[in-house]
């Protein structure tokens, strides 16, 4: 269970006590040597009366910080809201989403104020610009004043609350919300041993070829515990709780136009090691900037050609048919076509350059396979190979334009040491180009040599595919290199904050071991498991 330290300035104050909460007085907090014992690991919520700028308060969310704890409010937001000049910036975004989502009743009085507690308002009217609110300004209680003005209902004053605050009508909504946010219902069901770290895994349950299928997710789950490591699975509509916990793990398809990167650059700005980083998904997204990224350091790449609709004439004399047409961030064999006439050419590049101004054009190669090469912190993890779809060109064959409906190849995954070695040394320096994150390079294995197709940020790890090999240990791995980028982050913290020995002394930097590790569920094989991703020709 998470241990959360919750600060008041009277312990009597607190009338919610769970086994995973210590309620501790703001006093001893800041100065007892047993307070300064808790982890780094603990949750500290401080619910003081004042949050005034060197209040006990203050100093309060100021003491856990240094400590390395993750605390609600920070001083950062203690300052915002102290300073109304500060947080004014915030307001016009917030009334602009008060007069979209918030509907007045008849007869509501011209000036009044909505309370909310974690994010949750005591008026369900509220409940959309509340949870962007406290995204803002994440602060346990607040209360947010508003005003009927000629252009619409606005927010003129965010205050913080306090416990003696809480009227009798609104201690069960607080009380509701607290247990809501630290998770006291479902972490008491867990084993008794406190977890050290808690990892956010982003997926989507409705995505129809995620990163990881659902048995992949639970080995996840499963690996992470027996490494004190808690990994929950959220959605996109956890944004705002994202700062509860300490590194993200993305497991779900990255754009750099939805929130998958708006994730990755959250947890980016707080702090936490994140799986894909933002730069990760911005270099990785764009196959332009791969293309001239390889070039530039001589990794054999298909020959390539990025035009615009007034260079389309080159690309005949550049290529024989058939030609590869692809827009830059397609993903899943979408957005990427095979043209083997002039009359195809021009009709898909027209349909193309309606959704970018530049398009790429690449030499068509045919194979069996695909090579896929796992390499995570430059060290290469698993191999496989995946098989053309039956009757196609591509790993996934979609239907129709537009449709969901696929069928994919088949795979075989290889023990790295047995996979041929120029596979591995060439997907390990392309993975190097981008970054020391989890990445997937996909290779095709053509008459004149190896190339390059394609390096993922976001790589398949699919139970019964990429695990058949290493199976838990796969797991393992990520997990590890998770605790050893925490430890690197805290590693300056003083003693008393940093994470239990046990954990650290499990998180070496990372070194691949050939032993397959044993598995505790049957795998079935699957040569067509959910989540193929699809490269380039």
């Amino acid at each position: 269970m998470a241990l959360h330290l919750i600060v008041v300035d009277r312990e009597d104050d607190f009338k919610w006590p769970a086994p995973d909460r210590v309620v501790v007085a703001a006093r001893d907090f800041a100065v007892s040597d047993p307070a300064k014992r808790f982890s780094a690991s603990s949750r500290v919520i401080n619910l003081c009366r004042d949050y005034s700028y060197l209040s006990l308060g203050y100093y309060a969310s100021l003491i856990a910080g240094a400590r390395g704890q993750r605390v609600v409010p920070s001083v950062e937001t203690l300052l915002d809201l102290n300073w109304k000049r500060i947080y004014q910036s915030e307001l016009p975004d917030i009334n602009a989403l008060v007069r979209k989502t918030f509907v007045p009743e008849p007869g509501e009085p011209l000036a009044f104020t909505v309370h909310m507690f974690f994010g949750e308002p005591d008026d369900p009217r509220f409940a959309e610009v509340a949870r962007d609110i406290f995204a803002r300004f994440r602060c346990p209680m607040l209360a947010i004043d508003l005003r009927h003005r000629k252009d619409g209902l606005e927010v003129i004053a965010i205050r913080p609350m306090a416990l003696r605050d809480l009227t009798a009508s609104q201690e069960p909504l607080f009380a509701q919300a607290l247990d809501r946010y630290t998770h006291a219902s479902w972490r008491r069901a867990r084993a008794t041993q406190s977890a050290v770290y808690y990892i956010a895994m982003l997926h989507n349950p409705d995505e129809r070829i995620p990163p990881s299928n659902e048995r992949a997710l639970k080995k996840f789950i499963r690996v992470g515990e027996s490494l004190g490591v808690e990994i929950e699975l959220i959605t996109r509509k956890d944004y705002g709780r994202l700062p509860e916990f300490d590194a993200l793990f993305i497991r779900e398809t990255t754009d750099i136009d939805d929130h998958t990167y708006r994730f990755a650059k959250k947890a980016e700005a707080e702090g936490m090691p994140v799986i894909d980083s933002p730069q990760s998904i911005l270099q990785c997204a764009n196959k332009i900037y791969l293309a001239e990224l390889m070039q530039a350091n001589a990794v054999p790449t298909p020959k390539t050609l990025a035009v615009d609709r007034r260079q389309l004439g080159r690309v005949e004399t550049e290529f024989s048919y058939p030609i590869v047409l692809k827009i830059p961030d397609g993903a899943f064999s979408r957005g990427v076509h095979k043209a083997s006439t002039r009359a195809e050419l021009e009709s898909i590049a027209d349909r193309l350059f309606e959704e970018s101004d530049l398009i790429l054009a690449q030499e068509f190669l045919q194979t069996e396979f695909d090579w896929r090469v796992g390499v995570l912190n430059g060290t290469p993890i698993f191999v496989c190979q995946y098989f053309m779809a039956k009757d196609h060109w591509q790993v996934v064959k979609y239907a129709g334009p537009g449709s969901d409906k696929y069928i994919e190849g088949g795979d075989r995954t290889f023990a790295v040491e047995d996979a041929p070695a120029d596979v591995v040394a060439l997907g390990t320096k392309a993975a190097s180009l981008i970054g020391d994150g989890l990445y997937g390079v996909d290779i095709k294995q053509t008459p004149r040599g190896l190339v390059v197709v394609e390096v993922n940020d976001n790589p398949n790890i699919d139970s019964g595919v990429e695990d058949t090999v290493l199976k838990d240990e796969l797991y393992r791995l990520i997990i590890l290199d998770f605790i050893r980028r925490l430890e690197q982050r805290t590693a300056t913290l003083p003693e008393a904050a940093r994470r239990p020995a046990a954990v650290r002394s499990g998180a070496p930097s990372l070194v691949f071991s050939p032993a397959p590790a044993a598995d505790t569920e049957d795998i079935a094989p699957a040569a067509n498991a959910n989540g193929r991703v699809v490269s380039s020709p």
